[in-house]
Formats: C-alpha cells, sequence, structure tokens
C-alpha cells in the first residue's frame, strides 16, 4: 500500500506532536508517582526551591529526577540503536541483542560481580557498583569486536555473518553467566538475577548525565545517517552505486550501536523489547524514512521506558518490580497484537 505524500507529512506531524506532548506527560508521572504520590504543587516547589518539607524535596530530587532523566535517556538511546540495526539488517524485526551486545554486556557485569565482590566492598558501595557497570561496558564493547571481525572479510562486512556470530555468542553468553550462576553463592545469584531483569534503582545525577551526553551525540550522527540509511534499503549493491561508502557505513553504525547499548545495559541493566517494539510501532505509523524514524523512535522509547518505570515504582508499591520485565509484560502483548491487526490488513 502505497501512501500519499500528503498523508504521510500529516501523519509525521501527528506524530512528533503526539510523543513530545507524551514525553512531558509521562516525565511529569515519573515525578508525581511512586511509594509515595506528591502533588504536582509539592514537585514544583521541590524543583525550583519552594517551601517544601526536607523528605519530600529529597524525594524528588536525589530520588526521582535523577531516575526519571535516566529512564528517559536509556528508552531514547536502546530504541534509536534498535531503529539503526533494524535499518541496517533491512529487517524490522532486528533490535540490539541480535549481534550480541546485551549477552555480553551481561557477562562482563556478571563476572564484576562473582570476581569483583571482595574489591567492592574494600571500596565502598558505590565503587562496587561502578565495576559492575564497567564489567557491562567492558563486556558489550569485546562482543561487539568479535562479532565484527569474524564477520568482516576481503569482501567486506558480511551482514548475515555478524547475525549469525551474535546468535552464537549469545548462546556462549548465555553457557558463561550460567556457570557464573552455579558459582555464585546466593546474595551474588541474586544481585546477577536482579541485574539481569534490568532497573532503574541506582539512577544518580552522574549515570543520567552520562546517558544524556551519549543521547546527544547519538542525535547529532542522525542527519548524517539518516539518508544513507535510506539509500541502504534499496540494497548494498544498489547503494554503492549511488555513492555510498558502503564498508565505512556498517563500521560507523556497528560502533555507535554498540557505545550506546553497552552504556544503556551498564547504567540500567538488560532491558528487553525498547530497541524492538518502538522502532517498529513508529515505522507503521511514520513511514521507514530514516530522517524521521530515528529521532521520533527516540522519543517513543523514552515515552515507553518512563511509563514503564513508573509502572514497576507504583504496581506492587512499597515493593519495586524490575522494569525490564514490565517493558516485557507491556510490550509483548501489544506487539503480537499489533502484528496480528498488520496482518488482517493485508500488509
Amino acid at each position: 500500500m502505497v501512501i500519499p505524500a500528503q498523508q504521510r507529512a500529516r501523519r509525521r506531524r501527528q506524530g512528533t506532536i503526539g510523543l513530545s506532548v507524551g514525553l512531558v506527560v509521562s516525565f511529569i508521572l515519573a515525578l508525581l508517582l511512586g511509594s509515595v504520590s506528591l502533588s504536582p504543587w509539592v514537585v514544583v516547589q521541590a524543583l525550583f526551591g519552594g517551601d517544601t518539607p526536607e523528605h519530600l524535596a529529597l524525594i524528588v530530587q536525589s530520588l526521582r529526577l535523577p531516575r526519571a532523566l535516566l529512564a528517559a535517556s536509556v528508552g531514547a538511546i536502546l530504541a534509536i540503536c534498535g531503529a539503526i540495526l533494524q535499518g541496517l539488517f533491512r529487517n524490522p524485526l532486528a533490535d540490539p541483542s541480535l549481534i550480541g551486545v546485551t549477552a555480553g554486556a551481561s557477562v562482563g557485569a556478571s563476572v564484576m560481580i562473582v570476581v569483583g565482590a571482595s574489591l567492592g566492598s574494600l571500596l565502598g558501595g558505590i565503587a562496587g557498583v561502578t565495576l559492575v557497570s564497567f564489567g557491562a561496558f567492558l563486556g558489550g564493547l569485546v562482543t561487539v569486536w568479535l562479532v565484527y571481525r569474524v564477520a568482516t572479510g576481503i569482501n567486506g562486512t558480511s551482514v548475515a555473518t555478524m547475525l549469525l556470530m551474535g546468535i552464537a555468542v549469545s548462546a556462549l553468553s548465555a553457557s558463561a553467566t550460567g556457570l557464573l550462576d552455579y558459582f555464585a553463592d546466593n546474595e551474588m545469584l541474586r544481585r546477577m538475577s536482579l541485574w539481569r531483569m534490568g532497573g532503574l534503582d541506582g539512577a544518580n545525577f552522574t549515570r543520567a548525565g552520562l546517558s544524556c551526553v551519549v543521547l546527544l551525540l547519538i542525535l547529532a550522527a542522525v542527519p548524517a545517517f539518516g539518508r544513507a540509511l535510506n539509500t541502504l534499503l534499496l540494497g548494498e549493491s544498489q547503494a554503492r552505486h549511488l555513492g555510498i561508502d558502503v564498508e565505512r557505513l556498517k563500521t560507523r553504525l556497528i560502533v555507535l550501536v554498540a557505545a550506546g547499548v553497552g552504556l544503556a545495559v551498564a547504567v540500567s541493566g538488560s532491558i528487553a523489547f525498547v530497541g524492538l517494539v518502538v522502532p517498529h510501532m513508529v515505522r507503521l505509523w511514520v513511514g521507514p524514512d530514516h530522517r524521521v524514524l530515528l529521532p521520533l523512535s527516540a522519543l517513543g522509547g523514552a515515552v515507553l521506558l518512563l511509563l514503564a518505570d513508573a509502572v514497576a515504582r507504583t504496581a506492587m508499591a512499597p515493593a519495586e518490580l524490575p522494569v525490564g520485565l514490565v517493558t516485557a509484560l507491556l510490550g509483548a502483548p501489544f506487539f503480537i497484537s499489533l502484528l496480528r491487526r498488520r496482518r488482517q490488513e493485508g500488509f
């Protein structure tokens, strides 16, 4: 079905306005909702230095604000990286876990939890968390480097080989994490399990600021990569004939995705489904033009993770659910119904 240009432009405007409003609303809800419900006036006073009780000001300024910033930035990074990979693989079902980034990061974090437990206890709680984050980031980068080296030969980078290597590395990583689980004690095992479920409970302004900086860098690269990804949809040979350096494009995109997803997994654990569902939903509405798809996917990912985190903090308050479980529980049924509807409509 070919959508007229005027209708496409209208859908893009609607998507931009709707997701922008959704981001504002979801960010406000993230500040209001939790085990302690706050009124909008209390939140405004706490943010702008009004006369607020100290414990309420602490909840808003030190807990909910950095957590909301981290959720928005991580969701945007995961969604935009998923959109990039779907364009690179020319497959709407591709996501960051497909090339092994998430699995490699999980191994790195698990190693740091098990091997670095004594070092973390010596350095203190904050340093221990930093060690786990560093291990996750390093594990993701090493995994991508290994996958890319195997998939790259004299004829360039094979996307099919990269895909198969990602599957193999994910299986190997699952075995490695299983082995670590076997030798871990109860405390280590609980930490690894919670980390792999994904969570934003360790949010602070340092992590949120780092995620926001990485997100801004990725968004700054969108104008340069959007048109090239559109050309790549025609096929690699056609893209080369149109003047695109395909191998250089692949290298830059893989490095960008590895850095983005590696950082997101390092600061928030393994959060599933955002990088798969959001770009696909946005593409169904606004079309496959990556110049529009990438920034709107970032908005959609931020909205989704903010809402999922709000649900995680309120569904079983004062207990807190891992946000990775919530994204899967919310995203999977919706995605299945969306695919069924599209099939019934003949797409």
